[in-house]
């Protein structure tokens, strides 16, 4: 059994005209790493606010198809369940912060005292959560001072204290400078260690082709193509669907037009493998 399954998942928000996902199947499983990409407004966004539940509880709308978790209807779902089970990250860290606390310990602790979570546990999770992300020069500053991509980190640790299984990350450094972004993509990849199911909403590919596991690719509300990053993000086809490969994949393709290269690299590291390769063998 899936651990999150879409089955025919067509939905139309309560204003505005036509569907914004027309026939969606989907079978996501656990502890993995998927990428949603696509162009802006191409339902990226509806797909997560449908797998925490926002559609149907808070956005009513027309919905059809069936939506599981754990092969529970979303529909059966309790709100307070659904948010035990998820945590959300903003595209905008300057929104996620609540305003209230005057250091970052107690900003990263406030959702476990809302859980009325008893002091002593409260410290030691907080405590190795900032450890985790590294924040321990940060700990005593006031949140509201830190830069984008501080305040970044400490909203991923707010969310991770909680233990939530399923990570919805939407955009998470499309306000970050390239460090931050680095930064962000680290704390990513040790929640997936963790064993974390992530649902990933980025615009970077080459981001995604280095961290995420699975790429799902959204055009005009339907899942056009999805397969392991590997396959996706080599596949010249994705660029028809208006999503650039990354750069390493783009030269690949320009090497092979002249019989040079078999492989298309991704990565860095798979372009230094293959490139490399490819040196050696002409020397030879």
């Amino acid at each position: 059994m899936s651990y999150i399954e879409m089955k025919g998942i067509s939905y139309k928000y309560p204003v505005g005209d036509g569907k914004v996902l027309k026939d969606v199947n989907l079978s996501l499983e656990k502890g993995k790493v998927y990428a949603l990409i696509g162009a802006n407004g191409s339902g990226k966004t509806t797909i997560c606010n449908l797998i925490r539940g926002f559609i149907p509880h808070f956005f009513k709308g027309d919905l059809d198809g069936e939506m599981l978790i754990e092969g529970k209807d979303i529909r059966e779902w309790e709100m307070g369940d659904l948010a035990q089970k998820m945590g959300y990250i903003f595209q905008n860290p300057f929104t996620q912060i609540s305003g209230t606390k005057d250091t970052v310990f107690e900003e990263i602790a406030f959702g476990l005292e809302n859980l009325r979570v008893e002091v002593p546990v409260i410290k030691e999770r907080v405590t190795e959560i900032i450890k985790l992300f590294g924040l321990e020069p940060l700990q005593n500053k006031d949140p509201q001072q830190l830069s984008g991509g501080q305040r970044q980190r400490v909203s991923l640790a707010s969310v991770m204290v909680m233990d939530p299984e399923i990570l919805i990350i939407d955009e998470p450094t499309s306000q970050l400078d390239p460090q931050a972004t680095e930064e962000v993509f680290k704390i990513i990849n040790i929640m997936k260690q963790k064993g974390k199911t992530i649902i990933l909403v980025e615009h970077k590919i080459e981001l995604i082709a280095e961290y995420a596991d699975w790429v799902i690719l959204v055009e005009d509300g339907k899942v056009v193509m999805e397969g392991k990053t590997k396959d996706i993000l080599s596949d010249i086809k994705t660029v028809n669907h208006g999503v650039m490969l990354p750069q390493y994949a783009l030269l690949g393709y320009e090497m092979r037009k002249t019989g040079r290269l078999n492989e298309i690299p991704i990565t860095e590291s798979e372009a230094i493998t293959v490139f490399n390769n490819w040196i050696v063998g002409k020397e030879e």
